[in-house]
């Protein structure tokens, strides 16, 4: 059975009108309009998602700390990060009748790089050492889990170094939650570290449920699992973004060649293959409309209907 992530936060906020160029992102949202981000989360839901991720991925304690805030006020906004997911889900189950439990929410805990807002998370070229590495992303994942997220997203790492050291942290605080490397083409991480070794970190931690791709092209996704499935037997999970490039000087997606874009169908692929794929969804650039297109997909009729 086949669990559906929602697609990208930042690019159903920007459909709506919302300007993300801030330095937080979408994090700049949970203090201007919270419930910008709760309607967000309900179109992914009412699209077929039957996971929500929070919008804290750019949301640190030192991050929050350079828009003014102080730790308390840092904390608690990412613990509303939460409290939205939360509050779109049960809209959901209010709505449609769904079972409440096979709805969860996701604290989605980005990787250092993405604090800097330089596109770093897509380079993985920075090393601040493990202690930093804790001391940013500790008091993050505790609030996430306070505030009563079901699992812990760790998205979008660029590095075996700094995924590590994640690892540990949900070991630590006796939390669960997913793996997910940005890969910069079919073979290896950001980073350029073979995915085999990457995903193999996983193997034999019970704190991960599931270890993959996500924020990368979609024309690598395939190859990646493929190799990532020989690495490891924990269950696989991808969510790739729409096919365009990051731009970190304009702080947009540059559309790339038609080909590479996210297609549902393809994707819902992965579910039926030797190896089946047991999360999918997307990530930057995939929007409701791609959320619901996959879920049909996943579902086997193209006109199958979905939720809300």
């Amino acid at each position: 059975m086949t669990t559906i992530i929602d697609g990208g936060l930042a690019t159903e906020l920007e459909a709506r009108g919302l300007d993300l160029s801030d330095h937080l992102w979408s994090a700049r949202v949970l203090l201007s309009q919270p419930q910008a981000i709760e309607d967000a989360h309900l179109a992914y839901f009412r699209a077929g998602a039957q996971v929500a991720t929070t919008a804290s991925y750019q949301a640190t304690v030192p991050g929050l700390a350079a828009a003014g805030l102080d730790r308390a006020e840092a904390l608690d906004v990412i613990r509303e990060s939460v409290a939205l997911a939360s509050r779109a889900r049960d809209r959901a189950v209010d709505e449609s009748g769904i079972d409440r439990a096979g709805l969860l929410v996701a604290g989605s805990v980005g990787p250092y790089g993405a604090m800097l807002a330089d596109g770093s998370e897509y380079r993985g070229d920075y090393d601040p050492g493990r202690g930093v590495l804790r001391e940013v992303h500790l008091p993050r994942i505790e609030a996430l889990l306070d505030a009563g997220a079901d699992l812990i997203a760790l998205e979008t790492i660029p590095t075996v170094r700094e995924a590590e050291v994640l690892v540990e942290l949900l070991v630590e605080v006796g939390a669960t939650g997913w793996l997910s490397y940005q890969c910069r083409d079919g073979r290896s991480t950001a980073a350029g570290e073979p995915i085999e070794a990457a995903v193999s970190l996983a193997e034999g931690c019970p704190a991960i449920v599931a270890v993959g791709v996500n924020c990368t092209a979609p024309r690598h996704i395939g190859a990646l699992l493929a190799a990532a499935g020989r690495a490891t037997a924990k269950p696989l999970i991808a969510y790739p973004n729409g096919g365009d490039r990051w731009d970190a000087g304009t702080r947009r997606w540059d559309a790339d060649a038609p080909e590479d874009a996210f297609q549902p169908d393809a994707i819902g692929d992965l579910a039926r293959g030797p190896r089946p794929v047991d999360w999918l969804g997307g990530c930057c650039g995939v929007g409701p409309p791609d959320i619901r297109a996959l879920t049909a997909s996943l579902e086997g009729d193209a006109d199958a209907p979905v939720r809300g």
